[in-house]
């Protein structure tokens, strides 16, 4: 039987496991869970907290169910992607101490702040490129802090994706990529960013050893192969976030390029070949997961918190889920360019580094109850989403980044016709959606990075554009006075 690559992406909302034939490049079998979105604890405003045992347990259910059909003793590589910017921390017997202070919890918002100001922010932003702003070391340094009898019990901390690949192979390792996003490498010196631990008072010897990701890093243990048949050895050649990862899954990878996602979050990834640095870290520098000394990749990221979660906020409350999401979009696609007048700002799942690390809320402005229906209000959603891409997207443009053609996956919003439409008009970009997801990205860069594939094309050689959608030039003028409406009720709050 064909030799077989496993993927596993750990979202906020859920765990998909996807298997990929690797001979062919299709996706053989895919698994989601749970089937409603999973629990992030907020004990207080700006919090968001998950279990990390959470995540392994629904990886596992993911294999099992995949397992039922198609043995795991064929798989010959694994790949992990995952949210960015979590902190998990372990004890000597490595197992979690608390929750995970996941990408979207903000507590430690003032912290960064005040680590920038301290170690100088043209220090900063000259060595690491972005302001420890809210990034895990940041929320390492909040623990010590708050919870410091905790913090003294710290073995070791690391990403999301870091615990699931030690969960495989017993082995704690991380990867550079996954430092840049920790805010604990310096890009200047190409080495770790031991000022910033030593700033924050972060022992080194508790921060993994780092390689690279798209390599074998780590392999499966005895543990593994007697709980889900895969078998003992097996390379973890493949590891990364979910939006370095996301751009890898397109074939994102060079100077220029662009790709984009919109799931909980929206995110908008941009490659570039010297680093760049927002003086007001709207948008972010990251190591790319293609990069090396010789040839220097990194990836500008705008992040944008309160995007899908909108979409899914209207699902669940204003909908009461009696439609399911193409329902919505068709109704949404009712109302009139524009919305009627309209407005959403969809900045309420916490602070915004596009906003400076300031959260708004989320806010509908200019109901008229004798005008309006439920499609001005789901159109107006969709709008308030793209505009919020189209806000950020222009400070990329600042950064030097030309956005004339965006990649996406064909999954989540971009599953709405009325999305696509108004965000390549917007901007003025093409829109390319590809058979793709970040699970099946991530096994595909484990095949790659397992030595399956004797170069880049041969491991994209099954990636096919599906769609393409081009600025509809009659609904420009609209959109254009509809947004810079939007802009100036939010500059207003930001004021």
């Amino acid at each position: 039987m064909s030799k077989t690559s496993l993927g596993i992406d750990v979202g906020s909302s859920s765990v998909k496991v996807s298997l990929m034939d690797i001979a062919t490049g299709e996706c053989v079998a895919s698994s989601t869970n749970p089937s409603q979105e999973m629990t992030i604890d907020a004990q207080q405003s700006g919090w968001a907290e998950q279990d990390p045992d959470m995540w392994w347990s629904y990886a596992v259910e993911g294999i099992r169910k995949i397992a039922a059909s198609h043995p795991m003793s064929n798989v010959a590589s694994i790949g992990i992607t995952y949210q960015m910017h979590g902190l998990v921390v372990l004890n000597k017997e490595h197992k979690p101490l608390r929750k995970s202070i996941i990408w979207c919890d903000s507590r430690a918002v003032e912290i960064g702040a005040e680590a920038l100001e301290s170690l100088g922010r043209d220090f900063c932003l000259e060595h690491a490129l972005n302001s420890p702003g809210n990034f895990t070391a940041s929320k390492l340094a909040w623990v010590k802090r708050n919870e410091p009898e905790l913090f003294s019990q710290i073995d070791s901390f690391m990403l999301p994706g870091d615990y699931i690949a030690y969960r495989l192979s017993g082995k704690i390792s991380t990867s550079v990529s996954g430092l840049s996003e920790q805010i604990l490498w310096d890009f200047k010196e190409e080495k770790r960013a031991d000022f910033v631990a030593d700033y924050y008072g972060i022992p080194h010897d508790i921060i993994p050893e780092a390689g690279v990701s798209i390599g074998v890093e780590a392999r499966t243990d005895k543990a593994t192969e007697e709980l889900l048949g895969i078998p003992e050895g097996t390379p973890i050649s493949y590891r990364a976030g979910d939006q370095p990862n996301n751009a890898f899954s397109l074939n994102v990878m060079d100077a220029g390029e662009i790709a984009t996602t919109a799931g909980t979050s929206g995110v908008v990834y941009g490659v570039v070949d010297t680093p760049k640095a927002d003086i007001l870290s709207r948008v972010n520098t990251f190591v790319h997961v293609n990069h090396s000394p010789e040839t220097p990749r990194y990836g500008i990221l705008l992040c944008i918190n309160g995007t899908g979660i909108l979409n899914s906020w209207m699902h669940r409350n204003m909908m009461q889920q009696s439609m399911g999401y193409a329902e919505m979009n068709e109704l949404a696609a009712q109302a009139p360019v524009g919305s009627d007048g309209v407005i959403i700002l969809p900045f309420g799942n916490g602070a915004e580094r596009v906003l400076e690390n300031r959260a708004t809320g989320a806010t509908i402005i200019g109901i008229d109850l004798n005008r309006h229906s439920t499609a001005h209000i789901l159109r107006a959603t969709q709008e308030g989403i793209a505009f919020s891409f189209r806000y950020g997207i222009d400070i990329m443009r600042e950064l030097g980044l030309k956005p004339d053609v965006i990649r996406a996956g064909k999954a989540n919003l971009f599953l709405s016709p009325l999305f696509c439409q108004t965000l390549s008009t917007l901007t003025g970009a093409r829109i390319e959606l590809f058979n793709t997801d970040g699970a099946l990205g991530a096994a595909r860069g484990a095949a790659l990075g397992a030595g399956f594939y004797s170069s880049r094309e041969e491991a994209f050689r099954s990636l096919r554009c599906l769609e393409v959608v081009e600025p509809k030039a009659e609904d420009a003028e609209a959109l254009e006075k509809s947004y810079q409406v939007w802009k100036h009720e939010l500059e207003s709050r930001l004021k």
